[in-house]
């Protein structure tokens, strides 16, 4: 399909069909699938219904026939008739029975041909290439096993063996490529060698993304009694100080929180970082970046300051985006005697996106950009797939779950004006399926893996075309597949050039057959989608919560009790 080229910048006004005032509002929602009964399912029920209906099982209770002689009876099996709930409520478990209608279905006999099975859905890996080849220990290589980790990913076959050799390492790998684990098994061996504390400390931006390399810490290391700890914003410092007083052996932080307990919590309290052994900066190219208001260098020198020079410590670096900052290291000045910084990077710039991932673009007229959200959401294609939705800023992802709350999506968002505690059960409702959707800005674009997405949406585009990279890399993770939907506005066709230069790739025009959402918005979305429009903005400037009106309620009968 052509790219999104300057020609055609006067081209994406609004369409014709909305008259006057039509333009699309800036941020998107995107929606997933694993929450609802898939088609397989829907013929796994039908199947086990139908199968209650044939000779073996004549015992219908409504029969008023005596038990022995309903079981002889050929009559009954003629009369049962197969009952279907008309239930259909969302579900986490994937049934292995799934496959099953496939594997019965009649076959071609004029064919010599058998199909394959489909493939196991894994990570790019290496056929020819195992993790004892790496020289990781047993235990690990059976911890991984137990994940279903059997062989490693490119990022893991570069960076693991020069790891434990003790080289400084730079890793540079496109999204769900498995870098976590590059780092996490070579650590964890270092450690079960020789179990001090504090071990290992690992940098990261965001919080969401901590917790979930602290999960991933607390898996592999399951045989062995690891003990980790997670210091991050949103929390209370009390509870942080007195685990960092304890010697935990791996400190899992975002520079800020860990920044203020340099500062503020005494000696006794980080004495146990100066002897460190390990240092990981999880997305390097995020908390090295200079030069604008949100920069993290500043937090990322003070954790340094406390921790052993680089000489007497192995310093590791990720990311799927290598900027000149992060290369600037490889070159900085050695000690007489230390090996080279070793740099591997695996496809971060032929391949900076999945092959697996479909990029497409929809022109929107900006004046009716959520119109045009709700109906995408709602067509046959997209109906039920799981949905991260980006937006540049808070305050669009705050009114866009207000207002696809009101439209009766299952939503829910993830932005730093929620507090922590809400920050996490979103996401975790989210994971669970409970929301189809997510709202959310770039606080969820770095390093989350959620299987179950399989749709990102950019309501509005990034400026950086790095950005996208990450957020689109929420999805088409580990050799899965994928799509990513760019909403363009009048004035978004240079930002979508930039893109296309940076990922090597051109964005494909968004098409569903028979569905014109042009006509679908005039038809069903411009009254109700403004409707509820003027009501999601009322709630956002009262400060209202999302179906904030039941919960002050229950907080009023708790005050009154």
């Amino acid at each position: 399909m052509p790219s999104v080229a300057p020609t055609r910048a006067t081209k994406v006004a609004a369409p014709a069909a909305v008259v006057d005032d039509d333009v699309v509002a800036s941020d998107s929602d995107v929606d997933g699938s694993s929450g609802s009964f898939s088609d397989e399912e829907d013929q796994d029920q039908n199947h086990a219904v139908g199968s209650d209906s044939d000779g073996s099982d004549s015992d219908s209770l409504d029969s008023v026939e005596p038990r022995k002689r309903r079981k002889t009876a050929p009559e009954a099996q003629a009369e049962a008739t197969p009952i279907k709930s008309a239930i259909n409520a969302p579900s986490r478990i994937k049934r292995k029975q799934e496959q099953a209608p496939k594997q019965e279905q009649p076959k071609d006999v004029g064919t010599d041909e058998i199909p394959d099975p489909a493939p196991r859905i894994t990570a790019p890996t290496h056929a020819d290439t195992s993790f004892e080849s790496l020289d990781v220990c047993p235990w690990l290589v059976q911890s991984l096993s137990n994940m279903a980790i059997k062989r490693p990913t490119g990022i893991q076959k570069g960076c693991i063996p020069e790891i434990l050799k003790g080289r400084d390492c730079i890793g540079g790998s496109r999204t769900g490529s498995g870098k976590t684990v590059a780092f996490a098994a070579p650590i964890l061996q270092k450690w079960a060698e020789n179990p001090s504390a504090i071990f290992a400390v690992v940098l990261t931006p965001t919080r969401e993304l901590a917790l979930q390399i602290y999960e991933q810490f607390k898996a592999i290391s399951s045989p062995n009694s690891l003990k980790a700890i997670l210091v991050t914003g949103g929390s209370d410092m009390c509870p942080q100080a007195i685990a960092l007083a304890q010697r935990p052996h791996i400190v899992i932080a975002t520079p800020g929180r860990l920044a203020d307990h340099i500062r503020t919590s005494g000696e006794d309290t980080i004495c146990g970082l100066r002897r460190v052994r390990f240092v990981v900066l999880d997305e390097a190219d995020r908390l090295l970046a200079a030069g604008n208001a949100g920069s993290m260098l500043p937090d990322v020198e003070e954790c340094l300051s406390v921790l052993p020079p680089p000489a007497e410590r192995q310093t590791l670096l990720f990311t799927a985006t290598i900027t000149p900052e992060v290369r600037a290291l490889k070159n900085m000045p050695r000690q007489p005697g230390r090996a080279p910084v070793f740099v591997c990077e695996v496809d971060t710039q032929k391949l900076a996106i999945p092959t697996t991932l479909k990029q497409m673009h929809l022109q929107v007229p900006v004046t009716h950009r959520e119109h045009y959200l709700h109906m995408f959401l709602l067509t046959e294609i997209n109906v039920d797939k799981s949905v991260i939705i980006f937006c540049n800023r808070t305050s669009t992802a705050e009114y866009l779950h207000h207002l696809l709350r009101l439209l009766d999506h299952r939503v829910t968002a993830l932005h730093s004006k929620l507090p922590q505690r809400q920050r996490i059960d979103n996401l975790g409702r989210f994971r669970a399926s409970a929301a189809r959707i997510l709202v959310a800005t770039d606080v969820a674009a770095r390093g989350l893996d959620i299987p179950e997405v399989k749709l990102v949406m950019n309501y509005d585009i990034p400026r950086d075309p790095d950005d996208y990279i990450h957020r689109v890399g929420r999805t088409a993770r580990a050799g899965r597949s994928g799509e990513a939907v760019t909403f363009v506005g009048q004035r978004d066709v240079d930002l979508v050039l930039a893109i296309e230069q940076r990922v090597g790739r051109q964005m494909e025009a968004w098409e569903e057959e028979g569905v014109n959402l042009e006509t679908r918005v005039l038809r069903d979305a411009l009254k109700l989608v403004g409707e509820k429009k003027r009501e999601a903005l009322l709630e956002v400037e009262e400060h209202r919560e999302v179906g904030g009106k039941r919960k002050r309620t229950k907080q009023k009968l708790r005050i009154s009790n």
